[in-house]
């Protein structure tokens, strides 16, 4: 008992003591739940749904067993047959943005969706979390079903996320994205301290990468920053509500000051630009850089030339493929149609 509470107090997660036969889901895994095996157990092999099969979790050290082709820390190694696509893995093929408010952020959501409403197939499928008192009964679902056309649901553990539609956090639960349902827990901090939008974020950021885009609402506190950080590492799109719109202004400033943000717009003027956005980095499929012309293959080094006097980094020897989803995902930002502009 003691252990588990010392774990508990170090890491704020949710600490369970593992049983003969115990099962680890796939959410508790990827979600940071902590398993204490019990004493007196010397050896426990842990059998962990992951992305695109089961992983045995082993005690470190190598194997003296030939046969036996896990890594030498335990973990298996790679191998070519594994599933590495998004349909393989079972995540979205589409874009899955999270939205995260606070204070006043009702009416937030509420000008963004009746201003996404005038398009009926965005291509996308919306995630939102707000900060609600534990024991407050959530309004946002029948509050943005008024406003759009799209299927709105309050989140169920494991529900499958589909495009087009929008899914709501239920009060005192955190929600993260896995392998493309979303998954609750109950909160393992007090409130006050928990930060569910980051907690939504950074896994909906490990899980989609590039097809992940956040949004940062009206509210107050920096709930979002870390996440957005995230998203922007795995080479995501983050927008944020003009802090001079939004009703409070703490949580917009705040992702702001990370110097990471893609747009910054009103709620009301968001959907037209993320829908042009979306449109040409994921749905019209634009040439890749390394299939344009010749004459863009210049145009591309002399974006190399430009990083490195910038940067001091030499970005001409990485991999093409991983530049080229870089270099599209920043000319649908900037609403660029050829490389050469």
């Amino acid at each position: 008992m003691q252990l588990e509470q010392l774990v508990r107090s170090l890491t704020h997660r949710r600490v369970t003591k593992v049983e003969r036969g115990c099962g680890i889901d796939a959410g508790q895994a990827h979600l940071g739940v902590v398993s204490i095996a019990p004493a007196g157990v010397a050896r426990a092999v842990v059998r962990i749904p992951f992305k695109g099969g089961e992983a045995d979790m082993k005690p470190r050290g190598k194997s003296k067993n030939p046969e036996d082709k896990s890594s030498a820390d335990g973990g298996p190694q790679a191998t070519d047959d594994k599933p590495s696509t998004p349909e393989a893995l079972g995540s979205a093929v589409f874009p899955v943005v999270g939205m995260g408010a606070s204070a006043g952020g009702l009416a937030a959501f509420e000008a963004f969706f009746l201003a996404m409403s005038q398009n009926a197939d965005p291509g996308m499928a919306f995630v939102l979390v707000q900060h609600l008192a534990p024991d407050h009964e959530s309004i946002l679902a029948g509050l943005i079903q008024r406003c759009t056309p799209m299927k709105v649901s309050e989140v169920e553990d494991g529900m499958r996320v589909q495009v087009n539609c929008a899914y709501i956090i239920p009060p005192n639960r955190d929600m993260a994205f896995m392998n493309g349902a979303l998954h609750l827990l109950e909160p393992v901090v007090s409130r006050g301290h928990r930060l569910p939008i980051d907690f939504l974020f950074n896994s909906l950021a490990q899980d989609q990468h590039e097809r992940a885009i956040g949004i940062i609402l009206s509210g107050t506190g920096s709930d979002g920053t870390q996440g957005v950080r995230e998203i922007k590492k795995n080479g995501g799109m983050v927008m944020v509500q003009h802090p001079a719109s939004s009703e409070f202004d703490g949580m917009p400033r705040s992702a702001l000051a990370t110097g990471l943000v893609d747009f910054e717009l009103p709620a009301a003027e968001m959907p037209a630009q993320l829908i042009a956005y979306v449109n040409q980095a994921f749905r019209k499929a634009p040439r890749s850089v390394s299939e344009q012309p010749p004459h863009s293959e210049n145009a591309l080094k002399r974006v190399f030339v430009m990083l490195r006097a910038h940067t001091g980094h030499d970005f001409s020897q990485y991999k093409l493929s991983t530049l080229a989803r870089r270099v599209e995902r920043r000319m649908a930002v900037h609403r660029v149609k050829a490389l050469d502009d």
